[in-house]
């Protein structure tokens, strides 16, 4: 359904395309583009969760006051692709109350919430998302997205970027830069800057301490449980969970895992993460070997054909497949299929896949990210500090973006700083600082002894 961002949903005949296009609206609203939303009488439900997740993000409110006061983005047009959910509403929202135009789309299929979008554009915010698009909708989503214009951009898993410089290169020269917040999107946007094409400055938000620190390792820890145990309802503890991958994210679940009582094995290539695993009192072996041992088979790497065909053969009936990687490849779903000679779906987000000699192995979310596909993605406090870090590099980038080369730059520690100091306010906590002769000291390499 075409919807207004002003509440307005209109219609007249239907272009080639299939999709209904809204009536001629006034000047005024004309100014925003219609929104590409699923139904917009869930609104309600999404003002609730959207205002749930306010309450309980006092960082990102402190530096969205200070963003309003300044009008920080006034009369700029500003383009997000991420999980559509409540938390990443207050950051659309914190950047519309800064002055700027804001236009919203899915970074994943699965993680779009239909009511969150319905409310978003009931509150002046262009959407162009639904749950459950087909690989074709999404990536009409981003280019609708794009077709707003934007100046500035934040990204998740480089989805914006990506289309900006394969399909939308018409509106390179306006855009001045962005934020990525994941590993796989700063690989992505990596490998465009080494080989020349990167045509704007991106923030490697992701590389931010009081993100990755925390975002990754306690959010997904807790958002990746949260949904395989709701999607299953099974018991965690004494059975054996294989994690391939032990970046942040590998870190956090786990760390999880143990706590709730599982075995837990690490499958890594890097040898300096194995060898942390193991220090960190984890098992560490080939996915091969862990394949015949495991219960619940989680991918955090980033890569694809993590577990495949070879795997799927020795996993014991049973066995839960899931991941946590941003894109659904980690996990070979068409070697799965192909093994299978019956795919039936036995709960949400449960794909039974039954092979040959009668083993049953279990997709959770379709291989997508099942802390948002079959979650609501990480804890509303963590991600109060990703998207205040959020906020902040992209008022650091617009403001220095005459100085800024196209390329990826780091988040200034002065951002983490003051995000960290802001978070541990709301807690209550205060801490020690040093004083100038302690400052000297440290600064100064005169002054060992």
């Amino acid at each position: 359904m075409w919807l207004h961002p002003a509440g307005v949903f209109l219609f007249e005949g239907e272009s080639m395309d299939g999709m209904r296009r809204p009536k001629k609206l006034s000047e005024e609203a004309a100014l925003m583009p219609p929104s590409i939303i699923r139904d917009p009488r869930l609104a309600p439900r999404g003002h609730e969760k959207i205002e749930w997740a306010a309450a309980h993000m006092p960082v990102l409110r402190a530096i969205g006051s200070r963003l309003a006061a300044e009008k920080a983005f006034a009369g700029r047009r500003i383009a997000l692709s991420i999980h559509l959910e409540a938390k990443t509403a207050n950051l659309a929202l914190c950047l519309r109350e800064a002055g700027a135009e804001v236009a919203v789309t899915g970074s994943n299929p699965l993680s779009t919430q239909d009511d969150v979008a319905a409310a978003l554009v009931e509150r002046g915010i262009a959407v162009f998302a639904w749950h459950g698009a087909t690989p074709e909708e999404y990536h009409r989503h981003i280019l609708a997205t794009l077709d707003t214009g934007p100046e500035l951009i934040i990204d998740d898993g480089g989805d914006l970027a990506t289309a900006l410089h394969a399909d939308r290169r018409d509106l390179l020269p306006r855009v001045i830069g962005g934020c990525e917040e994941t590993t796989t999107g700063l690989r992505r946007l990596r490998a465009m800057a080494a080989e020349g094409v990167l045509g704007f400055p991106m923030m490697a938000v992701n590389d931010a301490r009081c993100k990755h620190l925390f975002d990754n390792r306690y959010g997904t820890g807790q958002s990746v449980w949260d949904g395989i145990m709701r999607t299953t309802n099974l018991l965690v503890a004494g059975k054996t969970v294989v994690v391939a991958g032990y970046g942040w994210c590998g870190r956090g679940v786990a760390m999880r895992a143990r706590g709730l009582g599982a075995r837990v094995i690490v499958c890594e290539v890097d040898p300096v993460k194995a060898l942390e695993a193991v220090m960190d009192g984890f098992e560490v072996m080939p996915s091969l070997a862990a394949a015949s041992i495991g219960r619940i088979f989680i991918t955090v790497t980033g890569c694809l054909g993590v577990f495949g065909r070879e795997h799927f053969l020795r996993m014991p009936d049973g066995a839960l497949l899931a991941n946590a990687g941003h894109f659904d490849v980690e996990v070979a779903k068409n070697e799965l299929a192909e093994l299978a000679v019956r795919v039936r779906r036995v709960r949400a987000n449960v794909d039974e896949y039954e092979l040959s000699d009668g083993k049953r192995l279990y997709l959770l979310a379709e291989g997508r990210l099942v802390n948002l596909a079959a979650g609501d993605g990480h804890p509303v406090e963590i991600m109060d500090l990703s998207f205040a870090v959020q906020a902040m590099a992209l008022r650091y980038l617009f403001h220095y973006r005459h100085e800024l080369p196209p390329g990826v730059h780091p988040v200034p520690a002065t951002v983490d700083e003051e995000v960290a100091r802001l978070a541990l306010a709301a807690m209550g906590i205060s801490i020690d600082t040093l004083t100038p002769e302690q400052q000297k000291y440290l600064e100064s390499w005169q002054e060992a002894f």
